[in-house]
């Protein structure tokens, strides 16, 4: 009895400090809603559902800055607080642009999917596919305005340079229009503004009316997805070797204890390894790749040094830490 009383002590105490995962978790996304953070949030919920209640609250500014430097300087030790990222994420890092911080400041959590990029068109558009955005980069890159998340040096700015470099163009002669987030990109496409998009299959066929209206001219990946975009050509198949996957994931802040980050790791593995879950990747336009533990920091490790090559093959100025 003595033993059973000072367990549930111990409990409490850490539950009071703060040192363990709360019922009630919040997922942190970092742009305005109906973006990828957005999206991973909301399988966070699904995926937590009947376990913990998740709260999403939204951090907008320069596409997952705010949220980066907010956990690694005011909220550095919330053990209930998840952070959505993605492999922008991870790029934005490699260029120094969420300030003085790295991707040691910190506390990478779990990969839960992988999404890819696309290049869009509206219904409307002259351009049926690749080869004709490339004719039209290659006449005049200033024809074609691409909409997008994310400033220069963005993941979604990278997947337009690629098509540009792909189709002989200079990619610094892209007219690329920057949005807080995909949603807004989209919005602005449908709108007319810009003449393409280029962001995440998972932005195009959740947000608002999905791929109606849209012509998804190619899917960067190695192989054709399924889904709404069964039809859709990879850019591989059209001739040009561009393939661009987007990890989707959590972390935490730097200072969340490790018996914090193993107990999330496992309440994650569990998650993910339900017979339900391949199905609930499929409801928000996600692929698997599940990864926590040291396979996740080899990973993280791997593309911040992939991002980096990146990086300095096409000239960007990386901040000064």
């Amino acid at each position: 009895m003595r033993f059973i009383l000072f367990l549930l002590l111990a409990l409490a105490s850490r539950a009071c400090l703060g040192q363990t995962p709360l019922e009630k978790a919040e997922c942190i996304a970092g742009a305005k809603a109906g973006g990828g953070f957005d999206l991973t949030c909301k399988l966070l919920t699904d995926m937590l559902s009947g376990t913990k209640d998740v709260r999403t609250s939204y951090l907008p500014g320069g596409i997952g800055a705010v949220a980066f430097t907010t956990f690694a300087t005011k909220r550095r030790a919330e053990p209930s607080s998840l952070v959505a990222f993605s492999s922008g994420s991870l790029l934005n890092l490699a260029q120094g642009k969420f300030g003085p911080y790295g991707d040691a400041d910190a506390r990478w959590l779990a990969v839960v999917g992988v999404d890819y990029g696309v290049i869009a068109v509206r219904n409307d558009s002259p351009l049926h596919s690749l080869g004709d955005l490339a004719k039209a980069l290659k006449a005049d890159p200033r024809a074609v305005t691409f909409g997008a998340g994310g400033t220069i040096g963005s993941q979604d700015w990278f997947k337009a340079a690629l098509v540009a470099m792909a189709a002989g163009a200079n990619h610094k002669s892209i007219r690329f229009v920057a949005f807080e987030g995909g949603g807004d990109a989209i919005a602005a496409l449908r709108g007319g503004h810009v003449s393409v998009f280029a962001g995440d299959a998972a932005e195009v066929s959740r947000i608002d009316k999905g791929v109606d209206g849209l012509r998804v001219l190619a899917v960067l990946s190695k192989e054709r997805i399924g889904g709404a975009f069964a039809h859709v050509p990879t850019a591989r198949e059209q001739g040009f070797d561009i393939v661009w996957p987007i990890a989707r994931g959590f972390y935490l802040g730097p200072d969340v204890s490790d018996r914090d980050v193993r107990d999330w790791e496992e309440v994650m593995r569990r998650a993910m390894a339900a017979p339900g879950y391949p199905k609930l990747l499929a409801k928000y336009g996600l692929y698997p790749l599940s990864l926590t533990g040291p396979e996740l920091r080899s990973f993280i490790a791997d593309e911040m040094a992939r991002y980096r090559q990146l990086v300095s093959q096409f000239q960007l100025t990386r901040a000064v830490k």
